[in-house]
């Protein structure tokens, strides 16, 4: 039965926003942002062997893959068309050491693991974090001097272990380390080498989260950490004016790209840096936020792929050029899927 109008026409809206909404076709052709492929970066953990995938229990659908493994999977990833994947070593314990000495081995697991996938030929870009703590038996980003992470001696490992990259043949060196000075320094140092072409992507503003727990449980960082904190150089989450100052100065210093980690709970910082600078601006969707939404979908409480694009989308709302996710290779096929109508 069709519904009864009242005879005065003038009591209903004039503008009625449900009018767009109402197709699928309506809706696709007044969004203002589109997520796609090429929003996309995979962050994969390298671990030692051959023919390894190992379940990273906090991280429901995650693995530490072997170089062999994870060459097959970057295959799998550039054939969805994701532009690039970011480098996360899994160090054995007997080669930490309280100076990360092994972060500068041109053999370490990285570096091997950037030599792996250049020989494979994938159109891909390569990007390599560069910080000790994956290195150090204390679990910081820094060497521990009287107790305290040193800036200026970290920076000079820091730079050689950005050329130790570069030289391995990553395309982009992502200092995550938050040590003052680091981006001008390695960017000095990078050019003085021969490696001009090679890419900062500076990590800006990162924060001292509660949302890291999972990801130093894959790399194994975690336990050397213990009850210690990164508070002394990691941002204080109460703090949002302070992260366009860290952006400048990474920006004078030669940075290419920004980032804000971590992701969700910082969307507002997103939104600022690329209102400030307009340089291309990276967001980290970090472990704890991946862990919360495949708990949430694990327990019926949600759909995976709707909870996962909604908060990739989200990004792009706030500004996001890219987005470092766990969900990448998933949510390349989820958006490679024919729209419902």
């Amino acid at each position: 039965m069709a519904a009864r109008l009242p005879a005065d026409p003038g009591s209903f809206p004039t503008t009625r926003p449900r009018r767009t909404r109402r197709f699928d076709w309506s809706r696709r052709l007044v969004a203002q942002h589109r997520l796609s492929v090429a929003d996309l970066i995979w962050p994969v953990f390298v671990q030692e062997g051959v023919e390894l995938e190992t379940p990273v229990p906090s991280m429901p659908g995650v693995a530490r893959l072997s170089v062999d493994r994870l060459v097959q999977r970057a295959t799998e990833a550039a054939a969805l068309g994701i532009p690039a994947l970011a480098i996360f070593p899994v160090t054995p314990p007997e080669r930490k050491t309280p100076g990360g000495d092994e972060a500068l081995n041109p053999q370490n697991l990285a570096c091997r693991a950037v030599r792996a996938l250049r020989d494979a030929g994938l159109p891909m870009g390569i990007i390599c974090d560069v910080a000790l703590d994956p290195y150090t038996s204390h679990g910081q980003d820094g060497l521990l001097i009287d107790g305290y992470v040193a800036n200026d001696e970290t920076v000079s490992i820091l730079c050689e272990q950005a050329l130790a990259l570069a030289q391995a043949g990553c395309d982009v060196v992502a200092p995550s380390d938050m040590m003052d000075g680091r981006v001008g320094a390695i960017r000095a140092a990078l050019d003085r080498s021969g490696y001009q072409r090679t890419m900062i992507l500076a990590y800006s503003a990162k924060y001292a989260s509660a949302f890291y727990g999972p990801f130093r449980d894959a790399v194994g960082s975690g336990s050397n950490l213990g009850k210690g904190d990164k508070r002394s150089y990691q941002m204080d989450p109460a703090n949002g004016d302070e992260a366009l100052r860290e952006v400048a100065l990474d920006v004078a210093e030669g940075a290419d790209m920004v980032m804000v980690k971590p992701g969700l709970p910082y969307l507002d910082i997103v939104y600022r840096v690329k209102e400030a600078f307009g340089l291309p601006t990276f967001a980290y969707q970090v472990s704890g936020e991946y862990a919360m939404i495949a708990a949430l979908s694990a327990t019926g409480g949600g759909d995976r792929r709707s909870l996962a694009l909604e908060s990739l989308l989200a990004f792009k709302r706030a500004g996001a050029d890219g987005i470092l996710t766990y969900f990448a290779l998933e949510a390349a096929r989820w958006l490679r899927e024919p729209t419902e109508s």
